[in-house]
């Protein structure tokens, strides 16, 4: 990168001289007369020789000798006349001599193939303004010889690398020094105050198609499209990207001037022609550049070779797409064997020890904070080494897993079940209440003992002993999933001991703690629609298995419903802090709740009953008004009445 002021500070920078400076004044001056323009150019001799010469050029058709330059500029025109003169005065800042000539006879070529290329299309858009075309084409690469003329060192290496296929010199500039002959191109016309129009097109030459269509309603979009197109066809005949250059001017002729694939063919050998008329106009040798039918030919055989190109790059990365698509697939399916693997006991499928552990962890944590109960069940497969050693550990291995299947049909599930070792099985309880979990304990081990399993011909008897223990954890109490297992673990070997195929269900909480659950279950809703025969069991277990109530503190739901307000909160958190109590019991012990409010706020917790009541209509169990009359009816006859203004009900 190079600070852009180098060019502008440099006293190498191309300058109009005073003659073209007027010229540029007359012409936009609407009351100028010919005669102005003649009185300017005759104020510089070499101008006038050469704008006489010019109208006897072959390139103006003139019949008779030009000898007065008040003639010249009669036949010509003060629009030609004019550009041609300031055409004059930039060729002398142009043709150099010395190392780098060839760089500045590049610019030239290409200057003049776009300006006889743009004057050709002037005179088929706008006969009258063909002047402009030609100057205008012949300005648009004026950046690259001011580029040349101020930082010819560090420019010359970009113009050397803008040689090799399927490049883009403005890309290349952007890239190298930061600013590209285009906007230095614009800067210039700006300073010396051309026509809007021609500065416009000038900043459009070398955009994408897409941005010239888009300024269709542009006033000078003529010009814009007659540019794009001239910049095309100078790349076309002067640079190595010829098959990019043809590609381009197929677009730009359809679009812009709605050639056809003939017209443009026969466009091109026109402009061929013009040309060379053009060159001997300016005294620049173009002899060096092919004909538009060998150019045809080399431009489309590079087009075949980069159609080649990009569908072999196409092909290689639709295959690098697949094979990435597929890699991702095998790593997705490896992912989750590995979880499956991680998680899951291998030989019976159902969860492992690992993931039991994690669970019951989060599980404590949740019914600590809620105070609600948490259960375990611990099932052993009996006489299990008898198995083994009777018909073999295979037959042993599809013991296990057949148990561990009726396990996994019996359990419901919201429940956790898991291979705890050996032929040892565990289940974590959702939301358990004592008679629950007595009831699923004693299922698993009937439905085992009704399997009929047989080795071979054999019949073979299998039966499970079950343990299970369920508690209340208290207040910051920690250590109660060791404690639980340890008890459910005890009740199993109770149930070895005492003849095996039995379930035994021991509770780990004071007796207190076990008459409120079994209170906060019985006033349960679901437990209300069961008892009123709205209901049975299988119904509302399965719907109950559809509810996710939101856990709600205690002391927020007892506000909501109308059994306290902010002030007694806010007296028995107090409490509760100094104490460490649960929050029902701190508030009856203060006197501002009643046993029987706190049962129904915990039960409310548990078991919201709006939340049941949507399940029931979502499953068709009840229709809307049906259960609405059911939550009004249980309201009426659970809930006792509120004391303060009900904010909501939960």
């Amino acid at each position: 990168m190079i600070p852009v002021e180098r060019i502008w500070n440099s006293a190498q920078l191309p300058t109009l001289p005073a003659v073209a400076v007027r010229l540029l004044e007359i012409v936009r001056d609407p009351e100028s007369e010919i005669r102005d323009v003649v009185e300017t150019i005759k104020l510089d001799p070499a101008i006038s020789a050469k704008l006489v010469k010019a109208a006897n050029a072959s390139y103006f058709g003139v019949r008779s000798e030009v000898k007065a330059m008040d003639r010249a500029v009669s036949i010509l025109g003060t629009t030609v006349a004019t550009s041609l003169a300031l055409s004059f005065s930039l060729t002398d800042e142009s043709l150099q001599t010395g190392p780098k000539a060839e760089y500045y006879r590049n610019f030239w070529v290409h200057s003049v193939v776009q300006a006889a290329t743009a004057e050709l299309i002037g005179q088929k858009l706008e006969p009258a303004q063909r002047g402009e075309y030609f100057l205008t084409g012949l300005l648009l690469e004026l950046g690259r010889l001011a580029m040349l003329k101020t930082i010819p060192n560090e420019y010359i290496p970009v113009l050397e690398e803008a040689k090799l296929p399927g490049t883009s010199l403005p890309e290349l500039e952007e890239a190298k020094l930061g600013f590209t002959h285009v906007q230095i191109a614009q800067q210039m016309m700006t300073l010396w105050k051309l026509p809007e129009g021609i500065i416009h097109a000038a900043a459009f030459h070398h955009a994408p198609l897409d941005k010239v269509l888009e300024l269709r309603t542009d006033p000078n979009t003529r010009l814009l499209g007659a540019m794009a197109f001239s910049a095309a066809a100078a790349d076309y005949f002067c640079s190595a990207n010829k098959g990019l250059a043809l590609h381009s001017l197929r677009e730009i002729s359809t679009h812009c001037l709605g050639m056809t694939e003939d017209d443009l063919v026969i466009f091109l050998s026109s402009i061929e022609e013009r040309c060379h008329q053009a060159a001997e106009l300016f005294n620049v040798s173009i002899s060096h550049l092919q004909s538009s039918s060998d150019l045809m030919i080399q431009a489309n055989e590079q087009l075949v070779q980069l159609a080649l190109r990009e569908h072999v790059a196409s092909t290689q990365a639709s295959i690098r797409q697949h094979v990435a698509e597929q890699e991702k697939r095998e790593l997705e399916t490896r992912n989750r064997e590995l979880q499956q693997q991680a998680l899951h006991d291998p030989l019976t499928g159902v969860h492992n020890r690992k993931f039991f552990d994690e669970v019951l962890l989060r599980e404590v944590h949740r019914c600590v904070r809620a105070a609600q109960p948490l259960a375990v069940i611990f099932i052993d497969v009996d006489h299990f080494k008898n198995v083994n050693d009777n018909f073999g550990h295979q037959f042993g291995d599809q013991v296990l897993k057949r148990v561990a299947q009726i396990f996994s049909e019996t359990v419901r599930v919201a429940d956790t079940l898991a291979r705890f070792g050996g032929e040892e099985f565990v289940v974590l309880v959702s939301q358990p209440s004592e008679k629950g979990v007595e009831r699923l304990a004693e299922r698993i081990r009937e439905n085992v003992e009704k399997e009929a399993f047989r080795f071979g011909s054999t019949p073979v008897k299998i039966t499970v002993s079950v343990g299970a223990a369920i508690a209340i954890p208290r207040r910051g109490e920690t250590g109660i999933g060791d404690r639980l297992i340890a008890v459910a673990d005890e009740c199993l070997y109770e149930a070895k001991r005492n003849g095996r195929n039995r379930t035994i269900l021991r509770h780990v909480m004071d007796e207190r703690d076990r008459q409120l659950q079994q209170l906060i279950t019985q006033t349960r809703f679901s437990r209300w629609l069961v008892q009123q025969r709205l209901l049975d069991v299988p119904s509302i277990s399965r719907v109950l298995l559809d509810c996710q109530t939101p856990h709600v503190q205690c002391g927020e739901l007892a506000v909501r419903m109308g059994y306290l307000d902010i002030a007694e909160l806010h007296s028995i958190l107090k409490h509760q802090e100094v104490t460490g109590d649960r929050f029902c019991a701190v508030a009856v012990r203060l006197g501002l709740m009643t046993a029987t409010e706190t049962v129904f706020v915990l039960a409310t917790q548990q078991e919201d009953p709006r939340t049941v009541m949507g399940a029931l209509v979502r499953t068709g169990l009840l229709s809307p008004d049906a259960a609405s009359g059911a939550l009004e009816d249980y309201t009426r006859m659970i809930a006792p009445p509120a004391k303060h203004r009900v904010m909501a009900f939960a």
